[in-house]
């Protein structure tokens, strides 16, 4: 299972930092090797990993703007098992460098990272909630995107654009780009809107959309408070077992597609 996967999504709140840390943490349990790289100004995921997002030395704004290789950034992340590329509000300067780069901007990411490729089983990358520069590497640097989404009404809307953006890297820069799957966050069942939303995802997007639907719980809102993802937070927890199931999931599906036929 070596795979580059990017957690996107334009619209905020929807649960990306929130999947990138706990699926890193669950996918680790798992044995996997695993790399999370924040990608995102506002440093979530490197704050909910224990980290100190204003201490660290080198960050993911060093990677991309070539001041320091990959392996440079990375650090230990304590609970969980995993290593961490940390960021800051540093990106954004970075963001903006790149912006006033002629060529290969979009291709820093993935350049950085093909040295250490092989390092690891699954690399995740924790976007930031837009379409801009930094998104950009992560899905030019990534085999597939996952989506996590509420099941509200506008969210099908973002749906739709995000899809053409990856249709359009696809077809100009990076072929091998898939959707991973589309992920059910902070589902209330007892919501009739979101049982309609969820009916229509799977409708068009039949089993792209995972099987695995991550409750509102507390525990996932509390885990980031406490740097730690929710699995060494509460492991008895509705929403660590539902990060667990889809590090399952996505194991199982990665099997399925690399099975001979």
């Amino acid at each position: 299972m070596k795979r580059v996967i990017a957690v996107a999504n334009q619209k905020g709140g929807v649960g990306k930092t929130t999947t990138a840390v706990n699926l890193a943490a669950s996918l680790t349990a798992t044995k996997r090797r695993v790399l999370l790289i924040d990608l995102d100004p506002q440093g979530n995921a490197t704050m909910g990993c224990g980290v100190d997002k204003n201490s660290q030395a080198r960050t993911s704004c060093d990677v991309l703007l070539g001041d320091c290789t990959a392996v440079e950034a990375l650090v230990p992340v304590e609970y969980g098992g995993f290593m961490l590329m940390p960021s800051n509000q540093d990106l954004t300067a970075a963001e903006v460098r790149l912006m006033t780069m002629i060529a290969g901007r979009e291709f820093k990411l993935r350049g950085a990272l093909k040295p250490i490729r092989e390092d690891f089983d699954v690399i995740l990358i924790d976007c930031p909630p837009a379409l801009n520069m930094l998104t950009l590497n992560a899905l030019v640097a990534a085999d597939s995107v996952m989506v996590p989404m509420q099941c509200e009404y506008y969210a099908l809307e973002g749906l739709s654009s995000l899809v053409q953006t990856i249709d359009q890297i696809r077809g100009s820069i990076n072929p091998d780009l898939e959707i991973e799957g589309l992920l059910r966050t902070m589902f209330d069942p007892r919501n009739n809107l979101a049982n309609e939303v969820s009916a229509q995802l799977i409708e068009h997007f039949g089993d792209k959309v995972f099987r695995t639907l991550i409750p509102r719980n507390v525990r996932l809102a509390e885990a980031p408070s406490f740097g730690k993802p929710a699995l060494f937070h509460d492991k008895e927890s509705r929403g660590a077992l539902a990060y667990l199931a889809l590090a399952g999931e996505l194991i199982r599906r990665d099997d399925l597609s690399s099975a001979p036929v």
